[in-house]
């Protein structure tokens, strides 16, 4: 399998109410300021290391905690190329059926989102595999991220690349990936999150939504300083019918625990519907994202809220629900 270990640099608007999201057909979290890529060779060496800066074309004003982490000025960013000469110039060094590998989530969705924004092709993409996964099936570790400086600290590995620079970061991930058995690694990467969530402390198996439930929306949002503010963001708590796009007003947010949250809510014309909330945090840059999904609430999804919401009001919090607040 054709592997390459990928890491991203981004910014950011400089609030999630900025004006420019008004002129873009989605919500973009980063837009890329830097891609950093490292080979690894039939045996899992390293090999080849790319590099490039990107010159935003929609966040050009720095943002101060990314100008802070990269140390990345607008003059930098003035000499990049444009994010389609970048695209082409990593697919011909990739080649064709590349599997890139990251740490953590956030690069994928942000590399997709560069690409629908752009109008760009990425069916030379074979798949992504979140290296982090791999690395806690391995150590003993759960579903709580583990930062790249840990496992570069628990292998005993030492950082001659400065940290928060794409090619950088991309070289120490592939230093850690020559510690893992990558076989074994991605025979079990499919039920790597059961298994991961079966050794978090407080693990109950509950009752979930089922498999065969797809979700009607699936967005993500741009990173913020904490829950709070995220939570604040209406992009992220507002309720809106997926089928004529009118808010409507939901009934309380149940937490989940890990971060996750759900409501009820119905449009009048199109029926009920579950919405669900996933904030993480991400180890590196401190800052948090929110992903949201709409699923048509069937009878089962109902009564599995019901039951959440009894739960929640047994264990004290029964008072007043605030809408933009979890419960």
């Amino acid at each position: 399998m054709n592997y390459v270990v990928l890491d991203l640099e981004w910014n950011q608007a400089m609030s999630s109410k900025s004006e420019v999201f008004n002129h873009l057909p989605i919500h973009l979290r980063g837009e890329i300021i830097e891609i950093g890529a490292v080979k690894l060779n039939p045996d899992l060496s390293l090999g080849e290391e790319f590099t490039i800066d990107v010159r935003p074309v929609y966040f050009r004003r720095m943002h101060y905690k990314v100008k802070k982490i990269t140390g990345f000025d607008k003059d930098r960013l003035a000499h990049g190329v444009g994010f389609p000469e970048a695209m082409a110039r990593l697919r011909a060094w990739c080649g064709d059926d590349v599997t890139f590998l990251t740490w953590g989530w956030d690069d994928q969705g942000i590399f997709e989102q560069n690409i629908i924004i752009h109008d760009l092709d990425w069916d030379w993409i074979a798949g992504w595999v979140n290296l982090q996964m791999i690395y806690n099936l391995q150590t003993g570790g759960d579903k709580n991220q583990k930062s790249l400086a840990a496992a570069m600290e628990h292998f005993e590995i030492e950082q001659t690349r400065v940290a928060h620079d794409a090619l950088g970061d991309a070289f120490n991930t592939a230093l850690v990936t020559t510690h893992l058995d990558m076989a074994e690694g991605m025979r079990l990467y499919p039920e790597a999150e059961e298994i991961l969530a079966r050794r978090m402390p407080n693990y109950k198996p509950q009752q979930d939504i089922a498999p065969s439930q797809e979700a009607l929306v699936h967005d993500s949002s741009p990173s913020y300083e904490d829950k709070a503010e995220a939570f604040a963001d209406a992009k992220v708590h507002g309720l809106t019918c997926p089928v004529c796009g009118v808010v409507q007003t939901g009934s309380r947010w149940i937490s989940q625990s890990d971060g996750r949250y759900m409501n009820l809510f119905n449009c009048p014309e199109h029926g009920d519907f579950l919405a669900r909330i996933r904030l993480k945090k991400d180890p590196d840059n401190e800052l948090w994202s929110a992903n949201r999904l709409i699923y048509e609430a069937d009878e089962e999804m109902q009564s599995f809220y019901r039951a959440k919401l009894a739960q929640a009001r047994r264990r004290g919090r029964g008072r007043s629900p605030r809408k933009n607040r979890p419960a």
